[in-house]
C-alpha cells in the first residue's frame, strides 16, 4: 500500500510540473507572436512617415524596424509632449545605427527624428500597442 502512495505522489508532483510548465508558455505565447514593421511606406524611415501606422494593429513585443541613412537621420523615443512638440526632452533613448529594431511597450509610443526640421517635416511616428 505504501508504494501506491508513492507512486500516486510522483504522479501528482509530475503534473504539477507539466502544469507549470504549458502556464509558462502561454505567459510568453504573446511575444512568440510577435510581428515585425519595417517603418515607412518605402521600407525607410523618411520624412511624412507620419501616417504610415494608420491602419496597422500593433501590440506589446512587436517590433518596428528603423532603416535609415545615420549621418542625416535618427530615431529618438520620446513622449507625447515632446512628440507634438518636436523637442527632444533630456535622456531620451536615441538610436543611430541606421537599422534599428525597437520592441513595442503596451500602450503609447512616440518616436522622432531630431535632426533639424526632421520632425517639423512629420518624421514622426505614434504607435499604440494593445
Amino acid at each position: 500500500m505504501a508504494a501506491k502512495g508513492r507512486g500516486s505522489a510522483s504522479w501528482s508532483v509530475g503534473a504539477i510540473v507539466v502544469l507549470m510548465a504549458v502556464s509558462v508558455l502561454l505567459l510568453h505565447a504573446d511575444y512568440a507572436q510577435a510581428a515585425t514593421y519595417t517603418v515607412g511606406d518605402s521600407g525607410v524611415w523618411t520624412f511624412n512617415a507620419v501616417g504610415w501606422p494608420k491602419g496597422k494593429n500593433f501590440r506589446a513585443g512587436d517590433v518596428l524596424v528603423f532603416n535609415y541613412n545615420p549621418s542625416v537621420h535618427n530615431v529618438v523615443k520620446v513622449d507625447s509632449g515632446s512628440y507634438n512638440s518636436c523637442k527632444t526632452p533630456a535622456g531620451a533613448r536615441t538610436y543611430t545605427s541606421g537599422k534599428d529594431r525597437i520592441t513595442l511597450s503596451r500602450g503609447q509610443n512616440f518616436f522622432i527624428c531630431n535632426f533639424p526640421n526632421h520632425c517639423e517635416s512629420n518624421m514622426k511616428i505614434a504607435v499604440t500597442a494593445v
